[in-house]
């Protein structure tokens, strides 16, 4: 069966759009996979500082990936500033968090990957100081998620882990996770978030219920990506006070 053939399955080279779960944010998600030749080719898209960060990567797969991601970005991003995508500047703001040179573009942008796939979110026309992050997760994956737990969720976030059973603890966590991780990336405090301290409901639908600044939740609204069901993501959007 093919990626085509399965509705489950990213698409292998194509992005693909996804149903708006926010007001003003646009969702794609491709698969990051590519022949010698189209790396090559999106290798040209990039800036001279991407590529040379592309060759910091260990390992060719990782790099590949890496410029797969970032060229497609570009295009996106392209599309929507109707320029072509090497003209698109990038730079790296604070704490790395990738951002438009270009501030009154009034444009935000987050990416994630996993698994050789990658989901970006592009928000535009939202009020001045609106920030989004997006994380993405494999439903199966394995974290550990009784170990993890203690170290990244609160009481009330175990609490809720209690009576499952040990599949139903590790899935609950992983969107607790994509939940956590998609707002440290809004921020752009990445690992260094007060991950124990961010306070989430996930039923109905995402929330932030409790959560020191700058995760304080009337600054906060959550949103699951609409995802065939072995796929796990969440976008985050932030307005900064």
């Amino acid at each position: 069966m093919t990626p085509a053939d399965d509705p489950g399955a990213a698409p292998a080279k194509i992005r693909s759009a996804i149903a708006s779960v926010a007001s003003g944010v646009d969702l794609w998600w491709f698969g990051l996979a590519r022949t010698p030749e189209e790396i090559d080719e999106a290798t040209a898209l990039l800036s001279a500082s991407e590529r040379a960060r592309a060759e910091r990567w260990g390992t060719d797969a990782l790099r590949h990936r890496w410029i797969a991601g970032r060229a497609a970005l570009r295009t996106l991003l392209g599309d929507v500033l109707g320029i072509a995508p090497p003209a698109v500047a990038i730079r790296r703001g604070l704490r790395g968090r990738p951002e438009l040179v270009d501030a009154s573009a009034g444009l935000d942008f987050n990416v994630s990957h996993t698994r050789g796939v990658a989901l970006v979110a592009i928000a535009r026309d939202l009020p001045e100081g609106t920030r989004i992050g997006v994380d993405i997760e494999h439903a199966d994956r394995d974290v550990g998620a009784d170990r993890l737990a203690r170290k990244f969720l609160t009481p009330h976030e175990r609490q809720t882990l209690a009576d499952l059973d040990a599949d139903g603890r590790r899935q609950r966590f992983l969107r607790y996770w994509t939940c956590k991780e998609a707002m440290s990336k809004a921020t752009g405090d990445g690992i260094a978030a007060p991950f124990r301290r961010l306070d989430i409901e996930l039923a109905p639908s995402p929330r932030l219920q409790d959560g020191p600044a700058p995760y304080l939740p009337a600054h906060w609204k959550l949103h699951f990506a609409a995802l065939p069901p072995e796929w796990l993501a969440t976008l985050a959007v932030w307005q900064r006070p």
